[in-house]
C-alpha cells in the first residue's frame, strides 16, 4: 500500500498564526472590562481632582446677584493647604495614631499566626474566626460599640476604676483619646493581617520545619530563625495595608466626636477634605487636599518597600 500525503490547504496554513493572535489577545479581551472600570472610576477622578485642585472660585459681577466661576489658580490651594495650622495638627493627630496602631496590628497579628501554626495547638478554626470575626464588623458600628465602653456613664471599666477609687478612665481626653482610637482599628483589623500573615506560614515547605527539628532546634527558635524571615513579604504588605489605613482614618472620629469635645471638625486629614468638600463648599480645597494625601500615602508605601527591598538585599548577599 502506497501512503498518499494530503497537500496542506492555504485555508489550514493561515488558519494557525489567525488562531495564535485570537489566542494571545483572549487576555485582553477578559481584562478589558477590569481596565475599563479602572479607567472611569480611578484614572478620570484622579485627573479631574488633580485639574480641579488648580483652580478657585470668585465672584464675579458684585453685588449680591454676583455669580460665582471657577478661575484657574495655579498652586495657590497647595499652598494654602501646607501652611494650614489645622491641616499640620491634622497630620499630627494622624502621626500619633499610626504609631500606636499599626505597630501593634503587625505585632498581634504576626504573633496570633504564629501561635496557631505551631504544630500542637488546638483549636485552630475556632481561634481564626474568632479573631477575624471583628474584622467583619463595619466601622462605624464598631466606634459605636467602643464609644459606649469609652463613655463614663456607660464604661464598665470606669466603674470598676471608681469603685477602686481612681476616678473614670480618660478614654476620651488627651492624650488617652489616641490610644482609644488606636485600639478600635487594632481590634478590627488584627485578624485580617492575621489571615494574610497565617497563609503565608502555610505556604513554607514542612521539609524545612522537620530539618530544623532534627537539628535540634524548638519552636521559638524555628519561628525566630525560620518563619518569620520567610513572612517577611507578607509582613511588608501588611504593613503597607496598615499604613494606607492610617491615612484613611475618618470613621472613628467622626463617630466619637458627638462624645467628646476634643474631637473637632478638621482633627485629620480626611475630616478637613469633607469639611471643605460638603459643609463650606470648597471643592477646589478639598481636591487639593486629596491630591496631597494620596501622594503622602504613595510616598510612604515607597519608602517601606524600599527599606525592605534594601534589607533582603543586603541579606541575601
Amino acid at each position: 500500500m502506497t501512503a498518499t500525503l494530503t497537500p496542506r490547504t492555504p485555508t489550514t496554513a493561515r488558519s494557525r498564526p489567525s488562531r495564535r493572535r485570537r489566542g494571545r489577545s483572549a487576555p485582553y479581551f477578559f481584562l478589558l472590562p477590569a481596565l475599563v472600570l479602572f479607567v472611569l472610576f480611578m484614572v478620570v477622578p484622579i485627573i479631574y481632582a488633580a485639574w480641579l485642585s488648580l483652580q478657585t472660585y470668585r465672584i464675579e459681577g458684585g453685588g449680591i446677584l454676583g455669580t460665582r466661576v471657577r478661575v484657574f489658580t495655579g498652586l495657590s490651594n497647595y499652598v494654602s493647604a501646607l501652611t494650614d495650622p489645622d491641616l499640620l495638627s491634622g497630620f499630627g493627630h494622624l502621626g500619633l495614631y499610626a504609631v500606636i496602631a499599626v505597630p501593634v496590628t503587625l505585632g498581634l497579628a504576626l504573633l496570633f499566626a504564629l501561635l496557631l501554626d505551631v504544630p500542637a495547638a488546638r483549636g485552630t478554626r475556632f481561634s481564626r474566626t474568632a479573631i477575624f470575626i471583628p474584622y467583619a464588623v463595619p466601622g462605624v458600628v464598631a466606634a459605636l460599640l467602643w464609644g459606649f465602653l469609652y463613655l463614663p456613664g456607660t464604661s464598665p471599666f470606669s466603674d470598676i476604676t471608681n469603685a477602686l477609687g481612681l476616678g473614670s478612665i480618660p478614654f476620651l481626653k488627651e492624650p488617652g483619646i489616641f490610644g482609644s482610637m488606636a485600639n478600635i482599628s487594632i481590634w478590627g483589623g488584627v485578624g485580617f493581617n492575621m489571615i494574610i500573615i497565617f497563609t503565608s506560614l502555610r505556604g513554607i515547605p514542612a521539609d524545612i520545619y522537620e530539618a530544623a527539628r532534627l537539628d535540634g532546634a524548638d519552636e521559638r527558635q524555628i519561628a525566630l530563625s525560620i518563619k518569620i524571615p520567610l513572612v517577611v513579604p507578607a509582613l511588608v504588605l501588611t504593613a503597607i495595608f496598615s499604613l494606607i489605613g492610617a491615612l484613611q482614618l475618618y470613621g472613628e472620629p467622626t463617630t466619637l466626636k458627638p462624645m467628646t469635645s476634643i474631637i473637632s471638625q478638621t482633627w485629620v486629614p480626611l475630616m478637613t477634605i469633607y469639611k471643605d468638600a460638603f459643609l463650606t463648599d470648597d471643592l477646589p480645597s478639598a481636591a487639593a487636599l486629596s491630591v496631597i494625601l494620596a501622594l503622602g500615602t504613595v510616598v510612604l508605601s515607597a519608602i517601606v518597600l524600599g527599606i525592605t527591598n534594601r534589607r533582603t538585599s543586603g541579606a541575601r548577599s
